[in-house]
């Protein structure tokens, strides 16, 4: 898709089509939605306000806090969707980076690195909503971590039984074993359609 192109019909999820596919091999994500945030943003449309919108859409009515974006992609979309919403931004950033007092949690990531991430011990205060925001869940493990972070402080990432004020939203949400456990476990959105997942969850 040219992109500098605007359907006039948009359908959700039309922005997928801009993601560029990787031509450089296992190491890297098999599909890189950034050229999605390059896309213009219009009076009345573009494809990270598109995105950003439907992946609010089911937390309309919804009493959130926070939003927290997981390092790095992650930062872009939340950091829309705190701007959208009118909430703060929290970023939960890989370890090593904060000059601050700080919580930490190990995890494995998609490509099965060891890693640690961490959150500032000050931001999170109990009973705070918080909505937690990264670019795609593949295998889980880095979403779930940050839920562990932000439950660890107290925070709350809805589960699903009412009430549901919050919870997690991601471009993609791959039915993995991990993503499975996290959409089972708490309210979930994500952009891709239902026709579509199929595609998504082989790397297609």
């Amino acid at each position: 898709m040219d992109l500098c192109h605007t359907p006039a019909t948009r359908e959700k999820g039309w922005y997928l089509a801009l993601m560029a596919p990787n031509v450089k091999g296992p190491n890297f994500a098999w599909l890189d939605p950034s050229r999605l945030y390059c896309h213009p943003q219009l009076p009345s449309a573009g494809g990270l306000q598109d995105c950003v919108a439907d992946l609010l859409q089911p937390f309309q009515g919804d009493a959130i806090d926070m939003v927290a974006g997981i390092d790095a992609m992650g930062f872009i979309l939340g950091a829309a969707a705190a701007a959208t919403l009118r909430r703060g931004f929290l970023a939960i950033r890989k370890a090593g980076h904060l000059c601050v007092q700080t919580v930490a949690q190990p995890y494995t990531d998609y490509s099965g690195r060891e890693k640690v991430m961490e959150v500032r011990s000050d931001a999170i205060s109990p009973g705070l909503r918080v909505l937690l925001v990264d670019q795609w869940v593949e295998t889980g493990g880095t979403m779930r971590a940050a839920i562990e972070l932000v439950e660890r402080l107290g925070g709350v990432v809805a589960v699903l039984s009412p009430p549901v004020p919050i919870g997690v939203a991601a471009i993609c949400m791959e039915n993995s074993e991990g993503g499975k456990w996290i959409q089972e476990r708490y309210k979930c959105s994500h952009c891709v359609p239902p026709s579509l997942q199929p595609r998504f969850d082989q790397h297609q």
